[in-house]
């Protein structure tokens, strides 16, 4: 029989009730019930990590995919994911886990933090374990507690998130995460409400907070065609990123494609070639992805000698030395 595991970050109210304090929706939760997460629920008065260990899916990626540009390019990593989210976008690839709950998904794998570290020090190169797929915060303290042991053998841990997220837990994770791809949906609180169920605010202070701690930190904005594609507001975000967390900021623009609940046509190539022409006069380092693009591509950014080429997933290195620096030039570019 497996032990429950009791969340963390909650505080119990008058008959029975829970408050969750892991994000920003801050659920009270009656007993018998979960939170907007789906896997975070109250049994009798205890908040419990229902989703803890419970694995939808697992494989072996390149870091690219995340997507991690300037994080041990070309290399792999282990990615993991769970079920739930405490967002429910329009658009989301992956709905049927993280829009699923234990009673309706069926888990056909459970690990302990000492197995899946055990299963990332199995496969020969990887440098470690990705919590990606569905929402890594709502599995967090699985994560913190995988990530925790991931870092005394040594390994890498890497966090693809929304950044819907409470200070206070963060704050435990920073330590242990070494890398954050974070998606930053839109940039209006309406777009937030309408699309994702959820606020702009927390997020941007989650970046902020990353960007302070000193991790790697990319961004990822999916650009949704009548949505969020309003170059005014684009600019707005542009500007944000560069005043707050720097013009080195690695930022993705991703190409949109039906999923979901949200039936929009795809994202088209002229749009995201002119916004990419309107980061790139803010951004160093702004790159697209979901689609075949001269925009792939990494230079340096003191010479312009061209570090990095990129076909899909497969990655060269014609002006980048087996440390990390422009062969050009002797840059200090990334970790390999």
């Amino acid at each position: 029989m497996q032990v429950a595991h009791i969340a963390r970050w909650s505080e119990t109210g008058s008959n029975n009730t829970v408050k969750c304090l892991l994000c920003p929706h801050f659920c009270q939760i009656k007993a018998g019930n979960s939170g907007t997460c789906g896997v975070r629920l109250n049994e009798n008065g205890t908040l419990i990590a229902a989703s803890y260990g419970k694995v939808s899916a697992l494989h072996l990626d390149p870091i690219e995919k995340k997507p991690l540009y300037h994080f041990f390019p070309g290399s792999k990593i282990l990615s993991v994911g769970s079920i739930g989210c405490n967002l429910d976008c329009a658009y989301c690839q992956n709905h049927d886990i993280s829009q699923a709950d234990l009673g309706t998904y069926r888990i056909a794998q459970t690990f302990s933090p000492a197995q899946m570290v055990r299963e990332a020090l199995r496969h020969p190169g990887n440098i470690g374990i990705a919590y990606t797929y569905n929402e890594p915060v709502v599995w967090f303290e699985f994560m913190l507690s995988t990530a925790i042991a991931a870092n005394i053998a040594g390994l890498k841990n890497v966090m693809v998130t929304n950044g819907f997220i409470n200070e206070g837990p963060l704050s435990e994770l920073l330590p242990f995460i070494d890398a954050f791809s974070v998606d930053l949906k839109g940039f209006s609180e309406s777009f937030y409400h309408k699309i994702s169920a959820g606020t702009l605010a927390p997020v941007l202070n989650s970046l902020k907070q990353i960007r302070q701690a000193g991790k790697h930190l990319e961004i990822v904005n999916l650009v949704v065609p009548q949505l969020n594609d309003n170059e005014e507001k684009f600019e707005s975000m542009l500007q944000w990123i560069a005043n707050e967390l720097g013009e080195n900021t690695i930022l993705h623009l991703s190409r949109y494609f039906p999923r979901y609940r949200l039936g929009t046509e795809p994202t088209p190539l002229y749009t995201l070639d002119k916004l990419t022409e309107i980061a790139r006069a803010k951004l160093k380092f702004v790159y697209v992805g979901n689609v075949q693009s001269e925009y792939s591509d990494t230079r340096c950014p003191v010479c312009k000698n061209l570090l990095i080429t990129r076909q899909g997933y497969t990655v060269s290195f014609p002006g980048l030395s087996k440390d990390g620096k422009c062969i050009s030039c002797s840059f200090k570019f990334c970790e390999r």
